[in-house]
């Protein structure tokens, strides 16, 4: 992929969440260096993601973070290569599903 937006959204959770620093780092890596093309690619990459349908009708990818313990939660656009890291948070944040609406 060709960016991520934002890297700094990455950068703080780490801070906040030392412990999920080097798991971020690895996903960061790897979506740089990913030539995504569909979803299928990104579940060949990393097999622990999940599309998910929002409340404004939109799919994002989430994906686990630190053995399971944080959740990524990004929009991909294939087209221009581009990944939006929305939200990242801890998986009790994550059950309560009360991100779906917001997004």
């Amino acid at each position: 992929m060709k960016r991520i937006i934002t890297l700094k959204r990455l950068r703080e959770y780490a801070d906040k969440y030392p412990s999920a620093r080097s798991s971020l780092e690895h996903w960061e890596k790897t979506t740089l260096l990913a030539e995504w093309q569909n979803p299928s690619d990104i579940k060949y990459t990393f097999n622990n993601v999940d599309p998910v349908q929002v409340g404004s009708g939109k799919t994002v990818y989430v994906f686990n973070i630190e053995r399971n313990r944080h959740r990524l939660i990004a929009a991909i656009h294939f087209n221009s290569g581009m990944v939006f890291v929305l939200r990242i948070m801890t998986h009790s944040e994550y059950d309560q599903n009360q991100w779906k609406d917001r997004l």
